[in-house]
């Protein structure tokens, strides 16, 4: 059963519950920016379990971060309950690349007003803070960072603005997905040895005015107009950025194998 008061406590969120696009905002953000993207499960030889008693167990309960079937399917079922409709959709990712990739990530769509909202709270430090409205190749700003929907071939495209100029970040249609479509989806994601997911450890988190980024024991720091790098010199100090910068707490001497 999803228990709403833990997950509010959460997120530090308080507020009127009215499903509005308001309510959607503030929500979508607190999410986004207390809730951290991470993989940390796979390297510790976790299975990632995508039920919502499991999700709602690891993101609320035992306050760690998951990725974007966890997030999203958490967010869906949040949504539903206070009123909002949802549909949930998936996506190939791109991130600037014209490889053509598996349907391996999940996003969702609000429909409010007259207007459909693009919502996901799974994309990690590249993602939007707050809901997108469905408005092709109108560009929209989160904060420092600017995005747009634009058409291709019967699908949209998710574009993110960088130093260089637009880029992909995914690609998606309009096609209703299933729980299974995401169960299979996941197990690809975490087991297979092609999966970055399976390789190496990805933790990120947006904040309204940078974005934190470690793969492996490069820590990344965007802040809009500039960013930064720092190799972290062991696992201890690892294990520290992950507490001090992304809320995840774990014993001294844990090691994430690969």
């Amino acid at each position: 059963m999803l228990d709403l008061p833990a997950y509010f406590e959460r997120i530090e969120f308080s507020g009127d519950l009215t499903p509005n696009r308001a309510l959607l905002d503030k929500l979508h953000q607190a999410h986004a920016n207390r809730i951290a993207f991470e993989n940390l499960d796979i390297l510790l030889g976790r299975p990632i379990q995508v039920d919502i008693a499991s999700i709602q167990q690891k993101l609320v309960f035992e306050r760690r971060g998951g990725y974007c079937f966890e997030h999203n399917l958490l967010m869906a079922a949040v949504l539903e309950a206070l009123g909002f409709t949802v549909r949930q959709l998936a996506a190939r990712v791109r991130l600037g690349s014209d490889e053509v990739r598996a349907r391996t990530h999940m996003l969702l769509m609000v429909d409010l007003d007259d207007t459909p909202l693009l919502v996901d709270v799974g994309f990690g430090a590249q993602g939007f803070q707050k809901p997108l409205p469905f408005t092709p190749g109108k560009t929209f700003r989160r904060f420092f960072w600017q995005y747009r929907i634009v058409p291709e071939d019967g699908a949209w495209v998710l574009q993110g603005l960088q130093n260089t100029g637009w880029i992909d970040l995914y690609v998606f249609t309009l096609e209703p997905q299933h729980w299974v479509d995401y169960k299979v989806a996941n197990h690809y994601v975490s087991t297979h040895p092609d999966s970055q997911f399976a390789r190496m450890l990805i933790v990120q988190r947006p904040a309204p005015e940078v974005r934190y980024s470690l793969h492996d024991f490069e820590l990344h720091i965007d802040r809009g107009k500039s960013q930064t790098k720092r190799v972290l010199p062991d696992e201890t100090e690892r294990l520290t950025v992950l507490a001090d910068v992304f809320d995840l707490h774990f014993p001294p001497g844990t090691r994430f194998a690969r």
